[in-house]
């Protein structure tokens, strides 16, 4: 478990920290929004707050006192109001995700049962074709783009001006609304198929409590700024971006997009990040592309070796032109939702950019563990965070075993679904699905999904995940998927085979081939020297070659069953 490094203010719920807060950061910058070259709007800590009361009181005054709201739309300060809005005293927030095709967000409305929606003007023609469908309670369409009421559809800046004119007539129902911390604040609808999704339910006890252990983990203040990259609708955006940086008085700024995380990095002079694996591989690859042209690789090279043992702060100081490149500023990278490629996590290191291993789920409010400045090893996402405790079940010779967490950041359960909960709570003990080890200092590591564990004939267990990282370092790989395939003369005899997805444009240029069998032929090399680094009973067998991506959550994850389905209706 990790020891507390920091001082933090004790809070009890999400209305509690926002008014906790307000003296201390009102003048503090809390977003930076572009608004025209080189123009940009601030909006302060105090302004955000009064904004949060008045269209509170707002809501309530539309009859919505206890209702379930939802919000949708891209990452921007106004999908925060709305969120803190609804869950500081209006109701229960339900952030859907903006991914999702309209059948399917029309089903989650339905499951949900909301009675107003906040969007985008992104999503306009489409809420509003469900708004008119019988089988939902949607009553209140509340537009983040709309500058004032239009035909039905009420404008979000509109209703905050007119709370703010009833709280100054006197009414206070949000003002003094009172937070029940541990009941159902919060509805998250887990990834997967609408019929399969279950409904996480969190409470405003379950987010402070991981708001507060971040806070006693990692060096934030209200002096850093935090780029917004991640869907804001996922809990790990959503608490480590959003709401950790309303509570440490930071100031948000939200990214272009993926293709401008470094150009965001450099304009906004971000010095803290949270991100999947996938962008800090990219921005990786952009620094290389940019020493190449400037013939540098080599002297970096050495100076990596030559420096390996300074500081961080060395480091930093060292490499100076690459930290510059990413603005000058960066005080800490933090890698979640996806396992991070050791080779580039020390890269990223040897560099002077601390660039840390989260690990979390929805069910857990989300981070179970975090390695930080002064606690991390290469490859762990850190030791479990101070409230919660952890602990592997069903250990094998190898030390590995399913993660099971406990503490209060763990769900109320999943919403009216008895069995699904018990399935995965046992005497107050969440089992995650995933594997692990725990070394002799309680760093964790995770191995895989325990659903997704190749079984050999041998008794030997392959976690698909590991030799997928192996499998993507190939150039031209751009995705891969490791599944078992049974022999057909021996049924309990497995296989190892692997699923490749590949860019044809870069197989080309690297490998100097043209035909579709000089491709398998010069892949298959590069498997073949994988399987030299491997125990034996690892080596891959049997290759598919697609340019076709793999099928995947809204949240970019692999879904295993579905890819496999897909294989075997090919072979078939």
């Amino acid at each position: 478990m990790n020891k507390k490094l920091y001082e933090y203010i004790e809070i009890t719920d999400l209305k509690d920290m926002l008014n906790k807060t307000k003296e201390i950061y009102k003048d503090k910058p809390a977003y930076k929004i572009r608004i025209g070259e080189g123009k940009y709007k601030i909006f302060t800590h105090g302004e955000v707050r009064n904004m949060v009361n008045s269209l509170g009181t707002a809501l309530i005054n539309l009859g919505l006192k206890g209702k379930r709201i939802a919000v949708i739309g891209e990452n921007r300060y106004e999908w925060e109001i709305a969120y803190l809005s609804i869950v500081c005293g209006t109701g229960i927030v339900v952030p859907l995700d903006k991914s999702l095709p309209e059948n399917e967000l029309q089903d989650l409305i339905e499951r949900s049962e909301i009675e107003a929606i906040f969007y985008s003007n992104k999503y306009a023609e489409a809420i509003e074709r469900i708004k008119y469908s019988e089988k939902n309670k949607l009553k209140h369409l509340i537009a983040m783009d709309l500058p004032v009421h239009s035909e039905g559809v009420y404008s979000e800046q509109e209703l905050i001006e007119r709370g703010k004119k009833l709280i100054e007539n006197g009414n206070r129902e949000f003002l003094d609304a009172k937070i029940d911390p541990n009941e159902m604040s919060i509805m998250l609808f887990t990834s997967g198929t609408t019929s399969k999704s279950k409904v996480v339910a969190l409470s405003h006890k379950n987010i402070c409590s991981n708001l507060m252990d971040i806070a006693s983990i990692l060096d934030v203040t209200s002096e850093d700024t935090l780029l917004s990259v991640l869907p804001i609708h996922h809990v790990f955006e959503c608490t480590v971006g959003f709401l950790f940086s309303l509570y440490k008085g930071a100031q948000t700024v939200f990214c272009d997009g993926i293709r401008h995380v470094v150009e965001n990095l450099n304009e906004y002079q971000v010095s803290v990040m949270a991100c999947v694996p996938a962008i800090y591989e990219r921005i990786f690859a952009i620094i290389r592309k940019k020493l190449e042209k400037q013939g540098k690789v080599e002297k970096i090279l050495e100076d990596e070796e030559k420096y390996r043992n300074a500081s961080m702060d060395e480091k930093k100081e060292i490499f100076k032109e690459i930290h510059d490149m990413l603005g000058g500023k960066v005080k800490l990278f933090i890698s979640g939702a996806a396992s991070l490629d050791t080779k580039i996590e020390e890269k990223y290191r040897l560099l002077g950019l601390n660039l840390v291993q989260g690990y979390g789920l929805t069910e857990t409010s989300p981070v179970v563990g975090i390695g930080s400045n002064k606690y991390n090893k290469i490859g762990s996402i850190g030791k479990a965070v101070p409230s919660v405790q952890v602990k592997l079940s069903d250990v094998n010779s190898e030390g590995i075993g399913e993660l099971l967490v406990k503490g209060p950041s763990i769900m109320l359960g999943y919403y009216e679904n008895e069995e699904a909960t018990k399935e995965v709570m046992e005497n107050e003990w969440f089992h995650t699905g995933d594997l692990a080890r725990i070394d002799e200092e309680g760093y964790i590591f995770i191995c895989g999904r325990k659903k997704s564990v190749i079984v050999l004939k041998n008794g030997k267990n392959i976690f698909p995940e590991e030799m997928e990282n192996l499998v993507n370092k190939i150039e031209g790989v751009t995705e891969s998927f490791i599944f078992g395939k049974q022999q057909t003369e021996d049924k309990d005899n497995i296989k190892i085979n692997v699923k490749i997805v590949f860019d044809r444009e870069i197989v080309k240029e690297v490998y100097k081939v043209e035909t579709d069998e000089e491709i398998y032929s010069a892949l298959s090399k590069e498997i073949k020297e994988i399987n030299k680094t491997m125990p034996r009973y690892k080596s891959i067998r049997g290759m598919i070659l697609t340019e076709e991506p793999l099928i995947k959550t809204t949240t970019n994850k692999i879904k295993r069953q579905e890819n496999l389905d897909a294989i075997t209706k090919l072979k078939n």
